[in-house]
């Protein structure tokens, strides 16, 4: 709020002066306002702003009045550095009363150098608003008309300015950092999308890859909205990446699903030539040969490949149909053969609880001919029903092995070369048990504990190992 002299005649005490007589001031060495009517005393009282004695500011308001001086005729001056300056006239008024308009007009203009560095301090203000806002306050405190310590205020403003400097400087610095990430992540989003394209097409799963692909280029459409700006030939050549990538994807993608769509037309030619053999041999009674060939149209089925899933789906299930038809045929003969062996099953369970009652086995000689007798009877009762054939059959070579190993057993104990060799060994225990025992002794004798105790350890060992041998010919004696 920068004001000339010549204008402190618009005082509001001077402008509400009626018919005042012009008082003209005494010269001085700087520009003097011109003469303005002094105010009746109740007019002044009413016009001049009261002195600012509030609590708040009254600190300030004193700071602030060591600056001034008011002459006789009402001229304000300011101590502005090494020198006074005139800032205005009130006359007719007391010195509190005519400081008062002055105080408060640098009041007013600290409060916008402090306000200033409150959004300094505290909010991001852009290069052109500071620039704006320091060019004001510098015009306003060139030579304001106001009373204050103007050169601490100036000194003020010019700190703010270098501060202002420093955080533009910053905000270009994080602004060139975020052009180089922004620059690091359209790049990561082109290489992505690169990499799509140069896949095996006959590896890539399309749909997910597809997908990929259309959030890579979301991504890119949300960093160009959204994101900082970089240069435009950076972002020109990216984007030329980006889109050769995304024409390379879709041509190979047209070109597999082409191919694709030739294979599966092969494919389903093979399967309905398949099918129709299938349903041939659907009404077969030739039970053994047909399966058979069931089991090679499906071994051809699998070496096929695909078709499309609505083709493959249609053809399996006629292929399908035509293998249940003949499978129920079959089944319901062999339901009709297995309930001609039934009275066979009832035979063989009976044959089962007579080999059972042999184990384990008591007397060999007899277990063995009640076996033989058993099996003959066996082989005579005949087929029974297939779910049964593996059941009753598990039972009866249960009950043989049985008796096979108990006749095994028999034989290894009675064997006299085994038995030599247990009567061997024996003695060459017994012999070497004696020699430790001797030795024993004579440890003993010689308090050499060491030796007690190793000689002690052998003796155990062969002892143990002796009376294993002696168990076992006990065994096979009996």
């Amino acid at each position: 709020m920068s004001e000339s002299p010549e204008n402190n005649q618009s005082t509001p005490s001077a402008a509400s002066a009626e018919g005042a007589v012009p008082v003209t001031p005494r010269p001085v060495p700087r520009p003097i306002p011109r003469p303005v009517p002094r105010p009746t005393p109740a007019v002044a009282a009413s016009s001049v702003p009261s002195p600012l004695t509030g609590p708040p500011e009254a600190a300030l308001v004193a700071a602030a009045k060591a600056f001034g001086s008011v002459r006789e005729d009402g001229t304000v001056s300011v101590r502005d550095g090494d020198s006074d300056r005139v800032v205005g006239q009130v006359p007719g008024v007391s010195e509190d009363e005519a400081l008062s308009l002055y105080i408060r007009r640098f009041l007013e203009l600290r409060s916008k150098v402090q306000l200033f560095e409150t959004r300094l301090a505290t909010t991001e203000v852009s290069q052109h608003d500071a620039t704006q806002t320091l060019s004001r306050l510098t015009e306003e405190l060139s030579e304001p008309a106001a009373v204050g310590d103007l050169p601490s205020l100036r000194l003020q403003l010019a700190r703010l300015r270098d501060l202002a400097k420093e955080q533009a400087a910053a905000a270009e610095a994080a602004r060139q950092q975020a052009r180089t990430i922004a620059v690091a992540e359209r790049t990561a989003l082109v290489e992505q999308a690169e990499a799509l394209a140069t896949q095996d097409p006959a590896k890539i799963q399309w749909k997910t890859a597809s997908e990929q692909l259309r959030v890579l280029l979301d991504g890119w459409r949300s960093a160009q909205k959204n994101g900082p700006r970089i240069d435009r030939p950076t972002e020109d050549e990216l984007w030329k990446r980006f889109s050769h990538a995304r024409t390379t994807f879709d041509r190979e993608r047209r070109h597999f699903f082409a191919e694709l769509e030739q294979r599966h037309g092969e494919v389903k030619a093979a399967k309905e030539r398949l099918v129709a053999e299938a349903e041939r041999l659907s009404t077969s009674s030739e039970w053994g040969a047909t399966a058979g060939a069931y089991r090679d149209l499906m071994d051809q089925w699998k070496a096929a490949g695909h078709a499309s899933r609505k083709d493959d789906d249609a053809l399996w299930a006629r292929f399908r149909g035509a293998q249940d038809s003949f499978f129920a045929a079959r089944e319901a003969v062999n339901s009709a053969i297995d309930a001609e062996y039934a009275a066979n099953l009832v035979v063989k369970e009976a044959l089962l609880a007579e080999a059972e009652a042999l184990v384990p086995v008591t007397d060999l000689t007899v277990a063995k001919s009640r076996l033989r007798d058993i099996q003959d009877r066996w082989e005579a009762a005949g087929k029974v029903p297939r779910d049964a054939v593996q059941r009753v059959e598990a039972r009866i070579r249960a009950v043989e092995t049985a008796v096979r190993t108990a006749d095994e057993d028999r034989w290894r104990r009675s064997n006299p070369e085994v038995k030599a060799r247990a009567d061997g060994m024996a003695a060459q225990l017994e012999s070497a048990i004696a020699d430790l025992e001797a030795d024993l002794a004579q440890a003993e004798a010689a308090h050499n504990d060491k030796k007690v105790k190793e000689i002690t350890e052998g003796l155990s060992a062969r002892r143990a190992w002796l009376d294993q041998i002696v168990k076992a010919s006990q065994d096979s004696a009996g």
